[in-house]
């Protein structure tokens, strides 16, 4: 993969009104860039933050996550409410016109999986969904979220301190299952008892049905409201004959260059070339749409730059702080650092004698030394690593 430059980058038109759009286009004009740029978005709202939605917003502790009130700053002719429809020949077609363009960036993120049935479900991908959720958690309601991984498991300690009667609702063996593995997962799965969470494990659902959930094996689960959050795609169908090569996401290089020379992308619709990893990555987390971007301004006017990350999560549930660092796709081994049963506990990945990836729960220390020794691909002894009176920085060998 790879494309020719431009000698100039001429119109620029961003695609995605969310955090990567508008971090591209505030990373344009901090490199000086002063030409014309079009931000088109396919939600009449401006753009957003999206991890308090399911933390701080839903609690009641804030009611906007709004990124910025002063969009006519940057300067730019801001589409607000007109999603993208098709590509071709240098041309963005959206529902409402056409917008010509020298340089592209795709930045449309994901949307939410739904399940079949006819029953209403609801999600938890949008501002709209956060307020119109938040305004139905009640003390009584019987609350059905399909799914225990992050967003689920957030959403249930919000509901859950609303005085909500919740079930979740997992066909996997352990939640978070899919993010850090069965092993891990299970250890969170007490967190819910202790919450007051019915966890239904092992349990695919069959459909979403008027008054409840239809199970698998026949079984039936009422409910009043019904919360899907079985994961998300990458909002990238519009890009059908287009040319822009996809797999699972927008195809890019360590560059953040496509397929098509001058289309560019960034954030959660991304599947990027890590060069360290060695493999295709795509990740949903606010920070790939954070600092993206900035790879994706610097090299869409004429810079070189690679984009090759260390994973980095994190998510606020059952009154505990998870943070991940690293990828632990190629690991081998396993390793607990103190207790899960008390409050502060990490899990470390190990890849022969080097640490892969590390979660921390309640224990930020833990985490800050372990991003220095993953970017540095630190060798690390096993036995010193897995003593938690031990600091993290000192079991590394170098």
């Amino acid at each position: 993969m790879g494309q020719a430059e431009v000698a100039t980058p001429g119109r620029i038109v961003v695609a995605g009104g969310g955090l990567a759009g508008l971090r591209t286009v505030e990373e344009l004009r901090a490199r000086g860039y002063a030409g014309a740029v079009t931000l088109v978005g396919a939600e009449a709202r401006p753009p957003y933050d999206r991890p308090p939605l399911s933390k701080r917003l839903l609690a009641g502790e804030i009611a906007d996550t709004t990124l910025r009130d002063d969009l006519t700053a940057l300067g730019a002719d801001m589409r607000l409410g007109e999603a993208a429809t098709g590509l071709g020949d240098g041309v963005l077609r959206t529902e409402r016109g056409e917008h010509r363009f020298d340089r592209l960036v795709l930045a449309t993120g994901a949307t939410p999986v739904a399940l079949p049935g006819e029953g209403r479900q609801r999600f938890l991908r949008t501002l709209d969904d956060a307020l119109e959720l938040r305004s139905l958690l009640r003390p009584g309601l019987r609350l059905a979220i399909v799914g225990a991984g992050w967003i689920g498991a957030e959403l249930a300690t919000a509901a859950a301190a609303h005085g909500c009667q919740v079930t979740v609702v997992e066909a996997a063996a352990a939640p978070l299952a899919t993010a850090v593995g069965a092993a891990v997962g299970a250890l969170t799965a007490a967190w819910y008892r202790e919450a007051g969470v019915a966890l239904m494990l092992g349990q695919p659902v069959e459909s979403v049905q008027p008054g409840g959930l239809a199970l698998g094996g026949g079984g039936w689960l009422a409910a009043d409201e019904v919360v899907t959050a079985v994961g998300v795609r990458p909002a990238v169908g519009w890009l059908d004959g287009s040319g822009v090569e996809v797999d699972n996401g927008v195809a890019v290089d360590e560059q953040l260059r496509t397929s098509l020379p001058g289309v560019y992308a960034a954030g959660d619709c991304m599947a990027f070339w890590s060069v360290r990893y060695q493999r295709r990555l795509r990740f949903e987390h606010w920070d790939v749409a954070l600092r993206s971007p900035a790879v994706a301004a610097a090299n869409l006017l004429g810079g070189a730059g690679a984009y090759d990350p260390v994973p980095y999560f994190w998510s606020e549930q059952f009154g505990r702080m998870i943070q991940y660092i690293g990828f632990h796709g190629a690991a081998d081994r396993l390793l607990l650092r103190g207790d899960p049963a008390s409050p502060q506990w990490s899990a470390c990945w190990l890849a022969g004698d080097r640490l892969a990836a590390l979660l921390a729960v309640n224990a930020p220390r833990d985490l800050a030394q372990a991003r220095r020794a993953i970017q540095a691909a630190d060798r690390v002894d096993a036995g010193r690593l897995g003593d938690p009176r031990i600091p993290l920085r000192d079991a590394v060998i170098g």
